[in-house]
């Protein structure tokens, strides 16, 4: 049966939706996989990275502020974050999320928490070798301000010091779903669809729903 909790109250009523996190060290293909996880199961893709370059974008005051904390390659704060997830929820019909890069700290857990009242249904947790995971940021020539050695070794320190104890958070509650990332991008989707058959999703054309969705 699916763990749904009612509280997604943010346009006056209240909608049952199934989250799913995905969490892994930068570089360990999160967008990659998610792109197909969308797709083949009819999640709508979430991606808190996106969403935060989007409002640096936007040249806001909340932009400037997120800006100058990814260039150091520190976690913007959780309130900040989570509320631009509920914005970027608040429009979307579909009821299946999955949410790429988040939780990035034990303080993005309790704030989601306490601001949604959801939990998620499972954690998809790829784990992938600091090595490999270097050599991707410093191959992908993105042209994105935190893809130089400094900040991405700097996001790996974060990751080890406040991403993996949340990680450890979910793990008690028995809801972390492990998969070696360092393999090739289709030997990683293969042990991804594993663990999704196994929630007895349905395979699903392509639709509006099954695509990376920024701020609303």
């Amino acid at each position: 049966m699916e763990s749904r909790k009612e509280g997604y109250r943010g346009s006056g009523k209240q909608k049952k939706v199934k989250i799913v996190f995905v969490i892994g060290g930068p570089g360990c293909g999160k967008g990659t996989q998610c792109k197909r996880i969308a797709q083949q199961f009819g999640y709508t893709h979430l991606s808190v990275g996106e969403l935060l370059r989007q409002e640096i974008n936007s040249g806001s005051e909340t932009g400037s502020m997120i800006q100058k904390i990814m260039k150091e390659g520190k976690l913007v704060p959780s309130d900040v974050t989570v509320r631009l997830l509920q914005q970027a929820m608040q429009g979307m019909d579909n009821d299946k999320f999955l949410i790429d890069g988040f939780p990035r700290s034990e303080e993005n857990v309790k704030t989601f928490e306490n601001l949604t009242k959801m939990e998620p249904e499972f954690v998809l947790y790829l784990d992938c070798p600091q090595d490999e995971m270097e050599r991707r940021l410093l191959s992908r020539n993105e042209g994105r301000e935190d893809d130089n050695i400094e900040t991405i070794r700097n996001r790996f320190k974060v990751f080890l010091e406040s991403t993996l104890p949340a990680v450890k958070y979910y793990e008690s509650k028995g809801k972390v779903k492990k998969v070696d990332a360092g393999k090739s991008v289709d030997e990683v989707f293969e042990s991804i669809k594993a663990i999704f058959s196994q929630g007895k999703e349905d395979k699903v054309t392509p639709s509006r729903h099954n695509h990376k969705c920024s701020i609303l």
